[in-house]
């Protein structure tokens, strides 16, 4: 039995679609990262997954049930955006009030354990920082022993130190063959903490793959070009051979190339800048995302 099933699913919001026919299968036990810009149709994705939103057509089944019927069941485990935490309750007083609710939850201890909480139990929910507090919705979201985790952008306010610590135990907790879905910004967080990648745009599924496979995508000779633009005018970068997307900040310019010795070439011999401090490397996820992300809004 499939953990997820999305056939032919669309939700509208007045004259906005913001999933567009997705179908979607996801077997249990793998680690799969939803990557999107804003507007992809990710949240909304996430949302029809745990019954929070009701698909306008299509299916949703989550363990061949319907959402509603997986969640009641305590196969959904949810860490999401937004919710706070009751103030006056202590960490341990609220994941052990939390997991209570569940039929068959884990073991409190285990719970703070795995969610790094041990020596904060006894600390209060409004003394908690914004990543301690991520802790928290992490320790919530498998409290109930779940077979399917389902985390949205779950280290946003978290630093670097926070976010290797929480992928540690995400990564601890899907070990016992236990299925996770999470979305995020961070790219390196998908190409390093997944197995399969999904890439959403304009509410459609435009690429479905192991990082590799995606990075793969963009060709045997892409990757990008950078070099420093300054106050020199970007007009006619986006038609440079090879080149599929085109990122200015700063005064630093990066090409997204399908062809890194196309254009190069053009750049010294088609055009009248002076490039300075190029640097050109070979493609990575993120050079992926940008130029499927792109080309969907076309």
């Amino acid at each position: 039995m499939n953990a997820i099933e999305l056939s032919g699913v669309r939700k509208s919001f007045g004259a906005v679609r913001a999933v567009d026919g997705l179908d979607l299968t996801m077997e249990p036990g793998r680690t799969v990262a939803i990557l999107g810009p804003n507007g992809a149709g990710k949240s909304t994705t996430i949302s029809m997954l745990l019954g929070l939103a009701r698909p306008t057509a299509g299916t949703v089944r989550v363990f061949g049930h319907s959402p509603e019927e997986a969640v009641a069941r305590g196969e959904i485990g949810a860490m999401l955006q937004e919710g706070a935490l009751i103030p006056e309750l202590t960490v341990r007083e609220t994941v052990d009030f939390i997991r209570r609710l569940y039929p068959r939850p884990l073991p409190l201890e285990e719970i703070l354990r795995m969610a790094d909480l041990t020596e904060l139990a006894g600390r209060r929910a409004d003394r908690l920082s914004g990543g301690q507090t991520q802790r928290v919705r992490f320790a919530l979201a498998i409290a109930g022993g779940p077979r399917l985790l389902v985390l949205d952008e779950p280290t946003a306010a978290m630093d670097v130190e926070s976010r290797r610590a929480f992928w540690e135990s995400m990564r601890g907790y899907a070990s016992a063959g236990r299925t996770v879905l999470f979305a995020t910004h961070y790219l390196e967080e998908a190409d390093e903490n997944s197995d399969r990648v999904i890439v959403m745009a304009r509410g459609r599924l435009v690429a479905d793959g192991t990082a590799a496979e995606i990075k793969a995508g963009a060709g045997a000779g892409a990757g990008t070009v950078a070099f420093s633009l300054g106050d020199q005018p970007a007009a006619g970068l986006d038609v440079l051979p090879g080149v599929t997307a085109v990122d200015i900040q700063g005064g630093t310019v990066r090409l997204v190339t399908a062809d890194v010795d196309a254009t190069v070439a053009a750049l010294y011999r088609g055009t009248d800048l002076d490039v300075r401090d190029l640097q050109v490397r070979g493609a990575d996820l993120e050079d992926a995302f940008l130029s499927l992300t792109q080309a969907a809004e076309v």
